[in-house]
């Protein structure tokens, strides 16, 4: 089970998507290429940039685009020196640091919520921060708000969300950016990302960044959603793992495994597509303990200001470590997206909350859960890898197709007391290979993963 639903996992969506949408103001900068085609009305809008002429179309400041195989951006030389205080340890250190920012990427769905994610190799002593810059449907613009301060490893800094981040009219939550009031305040109609790159001074060392993106949506407000229709028979082989057989280790990640359900998820789709760890990486963690990579995943998602391995982005960010993948965070629409991406054998971590009794077979409650959906029944039933087992084997599970639908894809519901609470809307996680075949590649395209 995850901790508590806190702020950060909140929708706060409008009842309806507005008819008609005022006109953006567009923030001055390079107008972005990719947006300018006509497309149908959507409630979600991802944008990532990924090649080499994405990199080259940026706003370069002391950063140079790399091609190749996974073409990226990287310190060409540093900008500037800036010393940053560890909030979660104290420590001051200076840094050197370069920046890219995105071109303006004008949404197709101006959004009440939007959230970022990367990809990225950060070797010792160096790390990353992503920002984000808004304009809204009335012209005005947010700040820069902070989406992440990141790193693969925990020694150089503390990866860590940004708390206090708001101006009246917009709030970061954790990982979050959402529209304070979706009934009636602005809509956020285009943004850019700004990523500053870091490494000790006097080095060579740099990050690579890969992907850098944002999933922005206007879902609208429901407690139910309208049913859709089976169309796929098909079970993916997914490792199971269990979170709860891990309860009580490495309190200081999230007391322990009862709460690591995120990580549990991703670790099963990383191993799914053969990422693995060495003895070596596994070294600190206890001989004893059975799964070990499902501890080291715990560790390495933790997120130090929330103090919890639930935040989107850093989870996504985690799987990318491993050699050949990449991950997102996006919102899907139904079940039929889930199954497009199971036919074409592409696994996917969804977050739910619902009450007992909501999910026949659960056999518990929850503000927040993450599972791997790894399938579909002849009958349209959904199989998962539930990390709420009490072991390994008890970890698959098939729970009824319009009960799974509707608690997932929700951004309304009742809790325990009768109070109305938020939903996830549809949030995914998506996992993949770096190098896709066709079928892959146009399963994620009609998702709206590019």
């Amino acid at each position: 089970m995850s901790r508590a639903e806190q702020p950060s996992r909140r929708t706060v969506l409008a009842a309806a998507m507005a008819a008609a949408v005022v006109g953006p103001s567009v923030t001055p900068g390079v107008a972005d290429a990719a947006d300018t085609a006509e497309e149908p009305a959507r409630t979600v809008d991802y944008r990532a940039w990924t090649s080499y002429p994405d990199w080259r179309f940026g706003s370069a400041q002391g950063t140079r685009a790399v091609a190749g195989l996974r073409p990226g951006v990287v310190i060409a030389h540093p900008a500037g020196t800036v010393d940053y205080t560890d909030p979660h340890t104290g420590r001051t250190a200076a840094w050197e640091y370069a920046t890219w920012t995105s071109p303006v990427h004008r949404l197709r769905v101006p959004a009440t919520e939007a959230i970022a994610s990367w990809n990225a190799h950060t070797p010792a002593g160096t790390w990353l921060q992503v920002e984000l810059h808004g304009t809204y449907s009335d012209g005005t613009d947010t700040p820069w708000y902070v989406m992440g301060r990141w790193a693969a490893g925990d020694q150089d800094i503390r990866r860590t969300s940004v708390d206090g981040q708001s101006d009246g009219r917009s709030t970061i939550w954790t990982d979050t950016f959402a529209v304070d009031d979706a009934t009636t305040g602005p809509r956020l109609v285009s943004y850019r990302l700004r990523l500053t790159l870091y490494r000790r001074p006097g080095t060579d060392l740099t990050p690579l960044v890969w992907r850098l993106g944002a999933m922005g949506s206007d879902v609208p407000d429901r407690f139910t959603v309208p049913a859709s229709t089976p169309g796929l028979a098909k079970e993916l082989i997914v490792p199971r793992y269990s979170q709860e057989i891990h309860k009580g280790q490495y309190p200081e990640y999230d007391n322990g495994g009862e709460a690591w359900c995120s990580p549990t998820s991703s670790q099963m789709i990383i191993e799914y597509w053969g990422g693995r760890l060495t003895p070596e990486q596994l070294s600190w963690v206890d001989p004893s303990y059975a799964d070990p990579q499902v501890d080291h995943a715990a560790r390495y998602t933790y997120d130090y200001q929330y103090e919890g391995c639930g935040n989107w982005p850093f989870n996504a960010a985690y799987a990318a470590t491993y050699k050949g993948l990449q991950g997102v965070v996006t919102r899907l629409g139904s079940l039929t997206d889930l199954e497009t991406l199971i036919a074409a054998g592409i696994p996917a971590i969804t977050s739910q909350s619902f009450l007992k009794g909501e999910l026949t077979g659960a056999g518990y409650g929850t503000a927040g859960h993450l599972m791997t959906v790894i399938g579909f029944t002849g009958e349209g039933d959904v199989i998962a890898n539930d990390p709420f087992s009490p072991d390994d084997e008890a970890v698959r599970r098939v729970y009824k197709r319009r009960e799974f639908e509707n608690i997932w894809l929700r951004t309304k519901r009742y809790n325990a007391s009768g109070k109305v609470v938020s939903g996830s809307g549809g949030v995914c996680y998506l996992y993949f290979p770096a190098r896709l075949g066709i079928h892959r590649r146009r399963a994620l395209a009609a998702v709206g993963v590019r």
